[in-house]
């Protein structure tokens, strides 16, 4: 029996690999002679990074840079042995920098992650491939065209503060001083999300509340999200309809911003992490693929690890199980998973609890989960 374990990070708790060890102890305990690959995945978000590092060789970097709220902090970057940069949004301008009482999307900014690439431009770097989960910003990108030389300037010339709701106030941007070596990069973004800008299924309307945002700053923040839109497209010449863009409200509009300033060309950043993992071939010849993450509901099939692992396994006729620290409501949610080729979907925490305590006791609620799914398995076999 050859058992594939593919999950992406759980959030603030888990990097993937913590979360695929976790698994294989539960159902190892069960079935202790199966043969269990582990492809610990991402999609933009958390453990970007370390999956491509861990796929692809290289090594890393650490960098002094700004948190979103401005404070020093020390992150880390990849570099390939052919010379690509890998950073991903989360090492510095990421949700877990903060406190929960600290998350506010009207203030928070992505400089931090400008200040990396930076950093890997006077390291001689030219190719990035940068990851867009996991962000605790809504400012479209503002914090990273800053740090890299451009100017956001309100009605009387004056550079507009840091974060999301500051973007109602921007009359003209100014690239005139951004930096020239930039024109000499090529840049893919890894989007964890098909989300666009602007709107209901927008970057503030999905995302925002997760980032500290009330249904009130929801509402400033889309429409500072939907004027900065359209000073760009003036501006800088940018073709209409970016507020549309799939993908373009990954980590808070920097997806939209990054393409549209820089070019950069958008893809699903599960599709990168599984080609340079090499999850297919991994696939091959599994009685069962087990992934999951940190929440397991309707916005999984917008682009998330799980269903690109449920994609690929599908094509083999490999079934799909899938692993959330919690799971969307009954209804829609399961139906959307089931259609995404998810055969069934469990959730890791066992009782009502605290998001504290579900946190603290992610290993051993992932682990005990595997466990019970592993002993169905095996009473069905002995029924069968």
């Amino acid at each position: 029996m050859k058992v594939v374990i593919a999950p992406d990070s759980f959030k603030e708790s888990l990097s993937a690999a913590e979360a695929a060890n976790a698994i294989r102890a539960g159902f190892s305990a069960i079935f202790p002679h199966a043969e269990f690959v582990l492809v610990p995945i991402a999609d933009g978000g958390e453990g970007t990074v370390a999956a491509l590092v861990r796929a692809l060789g290289g090594e890393y970097r650490l960098e002094r840079v700004s948190d979103p709220l401005g404070r020093p902090v020390d992150a880390q970057y990849g570099v390939t042995p052919d010379g690509v940069a890998l950073i991903e949004v989360a090492a510095a301008s990421g949700l877990a920098l903060l406190t929960p009482a600290e998350r506010n999307p009207l203030i928070t900014s992505s400089r931090g992650t400008g200040e990396l690439i930076l950093a890997a431009l006077d390291a001689g770097l030219r190719r990035f491939a940068i990851g867009l989960g996991g962000s605790a910003t809504n400012d479209a990108g503002q914090g990273i065209l800053c740090a890299l030389g451009a100017r956001l300037l309100d009605g009387n010339g004056q550079d507009v503060a840091p974060g999301g709701a500051s973007l109602r106030t921007v009359t003209r941007i100014d690239v005139s001083r951004l930096d020239k070596r930039l024109l000499e990069c090529v840049i893919e973004l890894a989007c964890d999300v098909d989300n666009p800008l602007c709107g209901e299924t927008g970057a503030s309307a999905i995302f925002g509340p997760q980032k500290g945002a009330t249904s009130d700053h929801v509402s400033v923040l889309d429409d500072a999200l939907n004027h900065f839109t359209k000073v760009l497209e003036r501006d800088l010449g940018v073709p209409p309809g970016l507020a549309a863009m799939p993908g373009g409200g990954a980590a808070g509009g920097i997806g939209a911003t990054l393409h549209a300033v820089f070019g950069a060309h958008v893809r699903a950043g599960a599709d990168i992490i599984a080609e340079a993992s090499r999850l297919e071939d991994a696939i091959d010849g599994a009685s069962l693929v087990i992934t999951g993450e940190g929440r397991v509901d309707s916005q999984t099939v917008r682009g998330k690890a799980p269903a690109a692992v449920a994609r690929i396994a599908r094509q083999k006729c490999v079934p799909v199980i899938a692993l959330g620290g919690s799971v969307g409501a009954l209804g829609s949610d399961d139906e959307l998973l089931y259609g995404a080729g998810i055969h069934a979907v469990f959730g890791a925490v066992r009782a009502p609890c605290t998001v504290e305590n579900a946190l603290r006791h992610a290993h051993q609620n992932l682990q005990a989960s595997a466990r019970n799914i592993a002993a169905a398995i095996r009473i069905g076999q002995t029924f069968a």
